[in-house]
C-alpha cells in the first residue's frame, strides 16, 4: 500500500509541475502524451522451438506511458514514466510485500546552444548545435543497430550525453555513456556489476537459493547453475538479450541527403567488464550444491568496436523504388574477451504502385565455423537495435531468445497494401533462414544449413488519431537444423510453431484542443 500511494504522490507532483509550466510560460511549445499499449499474446512457439508435449500459452500485457515535453528557443526538455506489467501479475489487493514496476523510462534536457533558424540568437556560429544529457532514447536510421525497441513492452534507453550538430546538410552526432554500480564512499574502484540480477537461483542439484552478493549466475536451460557455463553456447544471447549492461559506451555518427539519396554512417565502442568464474556453495538440508556464475571484480575492460556506412536511394519519376545497402564491421573484443572479428551486410529494394509495395531483400551476419580451429570469434552482434523489425517477428534471432553461433543468412519478401485513406494496412512478409557457417553436429558431421521459412501476416487499423489497432498471425515451418541452432534436444521438439498478437494501441495528447 505504501509504495502504491508513493507511486501516485509522484505522478501528482509530475501533474502539479507540469500545469505551472502551462501557466507560467504560454508561448513555450508544451505536449503531454499518454499511451496505454496493451497486447494479448498466444504462444506456442515464439523464441525458440517447444518441446513434443508443452501447451501454448497465452497472457496481456500492458505499457502504461506518460510523456512530458517543453520546448523553447534556448531548451528542449523531456520525461517519460512508464509501468509495464502483465494483466494479473499482481494481487488485487496490493501489500507492502508487493513490487514496484513503475519506471522512469526518459529524462533529458536538450540544452540548445546555437541556432540559425531561431531569430532570438544574436550569433550562431553554426546552423544548430545542441548537448542533450539524461536517460534518453538513442535511434538512428532504421534501427538495425541503434533503436528504441519499442516493440517491447519496455524499450530501451541509456544514460548517455549527445553532442548534435547540424551543417549544411550534414548530421553529426557524438555521445557517451558511462555506467557505474554505486556511489558508496570509499568504493573500491570502479567496477561494474550489471543489473537485472535474479533475486533467486538453483544451485547445481535443483534447490532454490538467493544469489549471492556481486554475482551472476551461469543456468542452463532449467534454470539450474552450471559449472563452465553449461549454457548452451550454440544459441548464446545477442547485446539486445543479455543480461549485462556495458560499463562505457562512445560513438559517432554521420548523415548527409545528396539529393534524393541518404548516407549515414556509424563508428561505436561499448567496454564490459571482465569477471571470473566463480562458486558459492549452498546447503540444503542433506544437498550440498554449488552456484555458479560470474564475479565482476577485475581491473580493466573488454573493448568492441563497430563501424560501418548504411546507403538509402529513392529514385524512378514518381519516387516508387527505393534501395537500401549497408555494410559493418565489428572488431576488438567480444564481451567475454575472446578476439572478434565479424561483419554484416544488408541489401534490399523495394517498388511501391499505387496501394501495393514489395520489398525484396537479403540480411547476412557472420558467424562462427564450428569446423574451424580459429580461435577469433566472427559472431555479428547487431548491437542496441530493434532485431524484431529484421528477422521475422517471431524473435528468433538476435533477440532475447538468442542468436545461432553459426551466423544467419536471411533472404526475405514482402507486400504491403495501403488503403487509400491509410487507415487500413496489411502485410505478408516470409524469411528464408540459413546458417551463415557450417556446424558440426555430435556426430562430427555437418548439418544441414536451413533452419525453416517464417511467414508473418500483420494488420494495421486506425480507429482515429490516437488509435491503432494491431493484428499478427506469424508460422514457421522449422528442420531438425533449428533444433541444434538453438541447442535443444534433437528430435524432442515440434517444428511448427504459431503465434498471434492482438494489440489495442491507444495515445492521446492532452493538451490537443
Amino acid at each position: 500500500m505504501y509504495k502504491n500511494v508513493c507511486n501516485q504522490y509522484t505522478i501528482g507532483k509530475i501533474l502539479l509541475i507540469i500545469s505551472c509550466f502551462v501557466s507560467y510560460n504560454a508561448s513555450a511549445q508544451l505536449s503531454l502524451t499518454g499511451q496505454i499499449k496493451t497486447r494479448g499474446e498466444l504462444r506456442d512457439g515464439y523464441g525458440t522451438l517447444e518441446p513434443i508435449g508443452n501447451k501454448n500459452a497465452a497472457f496481456v500485457s500492458q505499457r502504461t506511458r506518460l510523456s512530458f515535453n517543453y520546448k523553447s528557443s534556448k531548451l528542449i526538455f523531456q520525461t517519460s514514466v512508464q509501468d509495464v506489467r502483465l494483466w494479473g501479475q499482481d494481487a488485487s489487493t496490493i501489500t507492502i510485500n508487493d513490487g514496484n514496476r513503475l519506471s522512469l523510462h526518459e529524462a533529458w534536457a536538450e540544452l540548445i546552444l546555437s541556432n540559425k533558424k531561431d531569430t532570438s540568437f544574436k550569433k550562431s556560429p553554426v546552423d544548430y548545435f545542441a548537448i542533450k544529457a539524461g536517460r534518453q532514447e538513442i535511434s538512428y536510421d532504421d534501427e538495425r543497430l541503434l533503436g528504441a525497441t519499442d516493440w517491447i513492452q519496455q524499450g530501451r534507453r541509456h544514460d548517455a550525453i549527445v553532442l548534435k550538430l547540424l551543417q549544411s546538410g550534414w548530421q553529426l552526432d557524438l555521445g557517451a555513456a558511462f555506467n557505474q554500480s554505486s556511489d558508496a564512499i570509499n568504493y573500491n574502484g570502479t567496477y561494474y556489476t550489471p543489473a537485472n540480477v535474479p533475486a533467486t537461483i538453483k544451485d547445481s542439484k535443483g534447490n532454490l537459493a538467493n544469489t549471492p552478493a556481486g554475482l551472476i549466475p551461469l543456468v542452463n536451460a532449467s534454470g539450474v547453475s552450471a559449472k563452465n557455463g553449461n549454457l548452451s553456447f550454440l544459441n548464446p544471447p545477442g547485446t539486445n538479450g543479455q543480461n549485462q549492461n556495458y560499463k562505457a559506451l562512445e560513438y559517432l555518427y554521420f548523415a548527409k541527403k545528396l539529393n534524393k539519396t541518404k548516407i549515414s554512417g556509424l563508428f561505436l565502442a561499448d567496454q564490459f567488464a571482465k569477471y571470473k568464474l566463480d562458486s558459492v556453495k549452498n546447503v540444503s538440508g542433506e544437498d550440498v550444491g554449488y552456484i555458479y556464475g560470474r564475479r565482476f571484480n577485475q581491473p580493466g575492460v573488454n573493448t568492441r568496436y563497430t563501424t560501418g556506412l548504411l546507403v538509402n536511394p529513392v529514385f524512378g519519376n514518381k519516387d516508387e523504388w527505393a534501395a537500401t545497402g549497408g555494410f559493418y564491421y565489428q572488431g576488438g573484443h567480444n564481451r567475454d574477451g575472446a578476439e572478434l572479428s565479424a561483419y554484416t551486410f544488408t541489401t534490399s529494394l523495394c517498388y511501391k504502385g499505387g496501394n501495393l509495395a514489395y520489398t525484396a531483400g537479403w540480411d547476412y551476419l557472420s558467424g562462427n565455423d564450428s569446423f574451424s580451429s580459429s580461435k577469433t570469434d566472427h559472431r555479428f552482434d547487431p548491437l542496441y537495435g530493434t532485431p524484431h523489425k529484421f528477422w521475422g517477428y517471431m524473435d528468433y534471432f538476435y533477440a532475447v531468445s538468442g542468436s545461432p553461433t553459426g551466423g544467419l543468412s536471411n533472404p526475405y519478401l514482402k507486400i504491403k497494401y495501403l488503403s487509400d485513406n491509410k487507415r487500413f494496412s496489411t502485410e505478408l512478409a516470409n524469411h528464408y533462414f540459413l546458417l551463415a557457417k557450417d556446424q558440426k553436429a555430435t556426430d562430427g558431421q555437418p548439418i544441414d544449413k536451413y533452419l525453416g521459412t517464417e511467414f508473418d501476416l500483420t494488420n494495421s487499423y486506425k480507429l482515429n488519431k490516437f488509435t491503432v489497432v494491431d493484428l499478427g498471425l506469424s508460422y514457421m515451418a522449422a528442420t531438425h537444423s533449428m533444433e541444434y541452432a538453438k541447442g535443444l534436444t534433437p528430435d524432442a521438439n515440434k517444428l511448427h510453431p504459431f503465434w498471434a498478437y492482438l494489440q489495442l494501441n491507444i495515445k492521446p495528447e492532452f493538451l490537443n484542443k
